[in-house]
């Protein structure tokens, strides 16, 4: 198809900005053709759509990949190390190594707008899946043995942006820092709340993060919701060993 050639001439020659714009030329020129064959179609279809195709989505994760790598102002190879094995287990590796070709060419890039990303992503991804986003982003940070001030901001921002709420953007957070009450956190609860809330608490959560409920193709993040839930109920079973719960 027009769009996808036009988009990987465009992401040579300008990175990003330069696929988003080949891509829309692209699909105006697809547009012109199906209309001359009688299909029909909108140009503006893949522009309205109420769900991401893979290669989109893995685009724009891309993306949101090397600006938490780039975060704190030097490219980690630990990091670039985390994001290759994690692509070669979730993809195989002839995708993998494609992918990560890709990848290594967007990492180059001076800029690229994390707000544009977060907002295209808004419109065409689910809650849960933005949610397993920044999960899989928070391990890339952590991947180098510590989330650095500067990552930890540039991820705060990054929440903001996919309209993560505060409480689950705390959830998430309190799976990569050691710290008081961290199993509490991460269901969103008080340390001083009674047995039965704690249950409910750990019910809803378990329905929130269950990896059922997050509809996506991409291999990575759902690998990512399954890695959340085990931790939702890790922390349920820290707190039942701690409070003597049945």
């Amino acid at each position: 198809m027009i769009k996808w050639a036009a988009a990987f001439i465009g992401f040579f020659i300008r990175g990003v900005l330069g696929a988003v714009i080949g891509f829309f030329v692209g699909s105006v020129l697809d547009g012109l053709y199906s209309g001359k064959s009688g299909g029909g179609r909108s140009v503006f279809e893949d522009f309205t759509r109420s769900s991401v195709s893979p290669a989109d989505f893995e685009l724009n994760l891309l993306s949101l990949c090397s600006i938490v790598i780039k975060a704190d102002g030097s490219v980690s190879q630990r990091e670039l190390d985390y994001v290759r094995q994690y692509f070669l287990s979730t993809y195989g590796k002839e995708k993998a190594n494609a992918i990560f070709r890709t990848f290594n060419e967007v990492i180059k890039k001076r800029e690229v707008s994390a707000q544009h990303i977060c907002s295209y992503l808004n419109q065409r991804t689910r809650y849960e899946v933005r949610l397993q986003l920044l999960h899989f982003l928070f391990g890339i940070a952590q991947s180098d043995g510590r989330v650095s001030q500067a990552e930890l901001d540039k991820l705060t921002q990054l929440a903001g942006f996919l309209r993560i709420g505060s409480y689950d953007f705390s959830s998430i957070k309190a799976m990569f820092f050691k710290e008081a009450d961290q199993a509490y956190k991460i269901l969103e609860i008080e340390k001083s709340v009674s047995d039965e809330e704690v249950k409910k608490a750990y019910r809803k959560m378990a329905k929130k993060y269950h990896p059922d409920r997050v509809v996506t193709q991409d291999e990575a993040i759902k690998k990512g919701a399954e890695e959340k839930f085990k931790q939702v109920q890790k922390a349920y079973e820290t707190i039942q060993k701690e409070r003597g719960m049945n």
